[in-house]
């Protein structure tokens, strides 16, 4: 896609300093950019490459006075890191605004669909599933029985939603994530076989919520897995049966919450950290990356470590942890030489 400088400055509402009709067709790093290339300046650090880069644009903030001439043309904004990201979500609505039903295609009689609807090649749309407006659901994906999706969701190819999962507005579901699929529940017999529990319940995704590619989400034994809205998860995240997880909290990659766990508020945790099942972890909580948290822990909290440590705690620990064979050394020294 092309877009001129004044149609950037537009979507902006921007200052142009430059020739409006120059085009660009990409995006560029600073110190990468070449003609037909569109680029910001946001981190000071970064201000020598503006005299060099060959971007036809380059978005800056406004307090941005040039002390040399410039090849590239500037719009200027507030904020150019927060105006470039937004022109990133435009160039994404732009990009994903596909709309038609491609062949072939399996949509039950009993499904329903608003307006603006893109089905890609060899999905499925079970019984009576319910889409809103604008929903995009790329080729491959499969959507079970009974599954209720809101307005602007996209849903990339290959995902699997079971049946009975519901889902709100403004939801990104990426490719190869599964929602809904049943939660690891088995009951030992009397002759040490594990027996299946059924699993009854559902996934409800609150509006905009983000799950990442391989992530997986599973359906509630009884009742529902619940993630509340605004909360964003990463690739490769293993949510099990029953938990909820609060407002506005991120989960970085290769994390697993084992069953029933109450998540809170606001809360940011690290790739690769395990979660105890039956615990509760309160708001804005921190959890540092391959921490394993296996107790209930307190609003504010910040963690590192296995099992997990308050984050001051364990890093003076660490200060002794590296010095144990040191430490260890003067020990055997001073017992030599009290026993002589």
């Amino acid at each position: 896609m092309i877009f001129t400088a004044g149609q950037i400055a537009g979507i902006l509402e921007g200052e142009l300093e430059g020739n409006p009709d120059i085009a660009v067709h990409k995006l560029a790093k600073i110190e990468e950019g070449e003609q037909g290339s569109l680029t910001f300046l946001a981190n000071p650090k970064y201000t020598s490459h503006i005299y060099t880069t060959k971007a036809s644009i380059t978005i800056v903030n406004k307090d941005f006075v040039p002390e040399q001439d410039l090849d590239t043309a500037l719009i200027k904004v507030e904020d150019a890191y927060e105006s470039f990201s937004k022109l990133l979500e435009y160039y994404n609505q732009v990009k994903n605004n596909k709309t038609g039903i491609e062949n072939p295609v399996y949509m039950s009689e009993t499904a329903s669909h608003g307006a603006g609807l893109y089905l890609g090649a060899f999905s499925y749309l079970g019984n009576n599933v319910r889409l809103g407006d604008n929903v995009k659901i790329y080729p491959n994906a499969y959507v079970g029985d009974n599954v209720q999706i809101g307005n602007n969701v996209i849903v990339f190819a290959g995902a699997k939603i079971y049946s009975e999962t519901i889902i709100g507005n403004n939801c990104i579901i990426h490719s190869g994530a599964v929602v809904g699929a049943d939660g690891f529940g088995y009951a030992p017999s009397k002759t040490g076989e594990f027996k299946k529990i059924p699993q009854t319940g559902n996934v409800i995704l609150e509006d905009n919520v983000d799950i990442g590619a391989g992530t997986t989400i599973d359906r509630a034994t009884l009742g529902s897995t619940v993630l509340r809205k605004g909360v964003k998860l990463d690739n490769q995240i293993q949510i099990a049966h029953n938990v909820e997880i609060g407002e506005h909290t991120v989960i970085a990659a290769q994390t697993g919450v084992a069953g029933s766990t109450k998540i809170g508020k606001h809360c940011m945790i690290g790739g690769q950290v395990g979660i105890v099942g039956h615990i509760t972890i309160g708001d804005r909580v921190r959890i540092q990356a391959q921490s394993g948290i296996g107790r209930i822990v307190k609003d504010d909290e910040v963690l590192q470590g296995s099992p997990a440590l308050n984050y001051g705690d364990y890093n003076k620990s660490y200060v002794h942890f590296k010095n144990l064979p040191k430490i260890t050394n003067k020990i055997n020294e001073l017992e030599k030489k009290i026993e002589q």
